[in-house]
């Protein structure tokens, strides 16, 4: 097993500075180890939507699946909040682009 350093190019929150969000402003990538990135929507089909072009477009950024080790539904009854939440619960390591750093230290040899 090789030992070398990635240069991963991270926000303050700890995330790839290219991964792409959640393009709704109700939608977000919350800060845990395993990261829960929510989609929220009173339409239930449009919060899956979201979640699956979300999906689509990291994936296709990362260069492999994302690993998701868990979807969880739930609902806010409160007024004025959007009813359905849609969670993906993602890998750490996948949201910081570690993938794609790795890929680039082996094709530049570092």
């Amino acid at each position: 097993m090789s030992e070398y350093s990635l240069d991963l190019q991270l926000d303050e929150a700890g995330l790839a500075a290219e991964l792409p969000r959640p393009q709704n402003p109700q939608d977000q990538i919350h800060d845990v180890p395993f990261r829960p990135v929510q989609f929220r929507d009173d339409d239930l089909p449009t919060a899956l939507e979201r979640a699956a072009a979300w999906l689509r477009r990291t994936q296709e950024w990362l260069g492999e699946p994302v690993d998701v080790i868990a979807i969880h539904l739930d609902y806010d009854d409160e007024a004025g909040s959007p009813y359905y939440e849609v969670k993906l619960l993602c890998n750490d390591e996948d949201l910081a682009g570690a993938p794609v750093a790795q890929r680039e230290a082996a094709q530049t040899g570092d």
